[in-house]
């Protein structure tokens, strides 16, 4: 069962996972009397789903806001409420597998730290880390066999957010590096993604903390450069810290999205061996936008 499976990420896996013979039960507010897959509501039979499943618990509204106070408010209650009504459900019908979707921003800004999953987590800001934290603490401590927490890096798939704007930027010229562009991003290829849920999935050796993401995060200015490559644009001017913070409330987005960064390596992917079939951000552009 996929918890908030409505999203991008939420429709790729489950696509995926039914093309390997699983049947994904999407769990949503408005349930669709149609669709490629089953869905039920909140007020279902949430026990009875649970009993035995995988659950994935993607659920909470998208990150790219204004850090104002009420969006601080309601990106915790729309992750913290459902993962607590889930916790509650499970007490009478334990999942086999509790996967916690979390992200590589409860790390706040990392700097030049190369951070892993014995990393702690920060104290701030509070969008995202403390929402992040929220999250996570309200995970702890689940009814269910097994469970892994997912601390996810930004997901590079077509006709998402995260790429779309990138793309759009950089074909309209303002592809250059943000602030001082030495801040640190961490990616993944959705490719990638799907198959780190399958090994989880698959292997009941996986439980605790585990980072998805690339293990070659880059720079800004590397990531950047990279698109303008990729897309066959010419160097672009960089685009000033100040600048930043203003387009951000013209866009109605966290500046912080652009200016702050982490260095996370996946060091338990792999310590155990996990192959990466997009492992290079040139490579991984160049299968999405070119492909």
């Amino acid at each position: 069962m996929l918890a908030g499976g409505t999203g991008a990420l939420g429709r790729s896996l489950c696509a995926d996972l039914a093309a390997r013979g699983h049947e994904p039960v999407v769990l949503t507010r408005r349930p669709a009397a149609t669709g490629p897959h089953r869905q039920i509501g909140w007020d279902g039979d949430l026990a009875g789903e649970l009993a035995g499943a995988v659950l994935i618990n993607l659920a909470g509204e998208i990150v790219d806001r204004p850090p104002t106070p009420a969006n601080i408010d309601l990106l915790t209650r729309s992750r913290v409420g459902p993962t607590r009504a889930l916790a509650e459900a499970a007490a009478n019908g334990a999942p086999a597998l509790w996967i916690q979707l979390s992200t590589l921003a409860i790390y706040g800004e990392g700097g030049e730290t190369v951070l892993t999953e014995t990393s702690p987590p920060a104290e701030g800001p509070p969008q995202m880390a403390g929402v992040a934290r929220a999250w996570e603490a309200a995970a702890a401590g689940v009814p269910c066999d097994r469970q892994v927490i997912l601390r996810t890096a930004v997901v590079f798939d077509r006709d998402t957010p995260a790429l779309n704007r990138l793309t759009g930027l950089t074909r309209w010229g303002l592809g250059g590096r943000v602030g001082s562009g030495r801040q640190w991003v961490s990616w993944l290829h959705i490719d990638d993604f799907q198959a780190v849920v399958r090994l989880v999935i698959d292997d009941p050796a996986w439980s605790g903390v585990l980072h998805a993401t690339s293990p070659s995060p880059v720079r800004n200015a590397e990531l950047m450069r990279t698109f303008r490559r990729v897309l066959g644009r010419p160097p672009a001017p960089p685009t000033p810290e100040f600048l930043v913070r203003l387009g951000a409330r013209v866009l109605r987005t966290d500046p912080a999205l652009a200016l702050t960064g982490r260095r996370c390596l996946p060091a338990r992917l792999t310590e155990a061996g996990f192959a990466f079939r997009h492992p290079d951000l040139a490579g991984a552009l160049t299968h999405l936008l070119r492909g």
